[in-house]
């Protein structure tokens, strides 16, 4: 009998605000089929309120994944963020692809203020800075989709009771999206690629070393 591989959900959002492309996804896609033992299922996601959770929860249903990651495009930002905390709030400074633009609204009456990711984010952070490539934690994810999204993903997590560990990271402009725009900060594709393998070894380390001291079942 076949074994049944572990699994991390990965999944990154499709371009927005006049962007060709998002170093979202475009990283999820040139990730392995296989990371430490795990399979990896990729997800292409609109960068839209409210279908952006409905499309992954219901591949979380299905998939029943030990870790989720979802990436994001910060554009602006240096480093590679893996965000820390997510607020239940949508207040858009642009609209969405579908056109919506929520300003103030919470992205769940049912829910607490806040989620903390679930994931070892220092770790996670510590991993890519020992490739070499710039990283942090993040203390906001933002109040656009990216934050609803991971949002709407730890409360239907917390909801399901599911014994999966979550998070998000934000990855800066790749740099064919600044070329003339010489003050904005940039990474390569390829370095992106291997930070995030870089974090995702560390997610999984992090997940077998609690189930080894009996902290969590699945």
């Amino acid at each position: 009998m076949q074994k049944v591989l572990n699994t991390i959900l990965v999944t990154g959002f499709t371009p927005f605000g006049g962007e060709k492309i998002n170093p979202s996804w475009q990283i999820v896609k040139a990730l392995p089929e296989l990371i430490k033992g795990y399979r990896v299922e990729k997800l292409r996601v609109p960068t839209e309120f409210g279908k952006s959770i409905s499309l992954v929860t219901k591949a979380i249903d299905k998939l029943k994944p030990d870790i989720v990651l979802c990436l994001g495009q910060a554009g602006g930002r240096a480093q590679m963020s893996v965000e820390r905390v997510a607020i239940n709030v949508n207040d858009a400074r642009i609209a969405d692809n579908a056109g919506a633009q929520p300003i103030d609204e919470a992205i769940a009456d049912d829910a607490p203020a806040a989620y903390f990711c679930t994931l070892p984010v220092k770790a996670m952070a510590q991993a890519m800075m020992d490739q070499h490539i710039p990283a942090e934690v993040s203390n906001t994810a933002g109040t656009f989709v990216c934050n609803h999204l991971i949002f709407g993903v730890l409360h239907h997590i917390a909801t399901k009771r599911y014994p999966i560990r979550a998070g998000f990271m934000h990855v800066p402009f790749v740099d064919s999206q600044v070329v003339g725009r010489d003050d904005v900060a940039s990474l390569t594709l390829p370095a992106m690629i291997e930070a995030t393998k870089a974090a995702i070894i560390a997610a999984i380390s992090y997940r077998e070393d609690i189930n080894a001291i009996g902290g969590a079942h699945h």
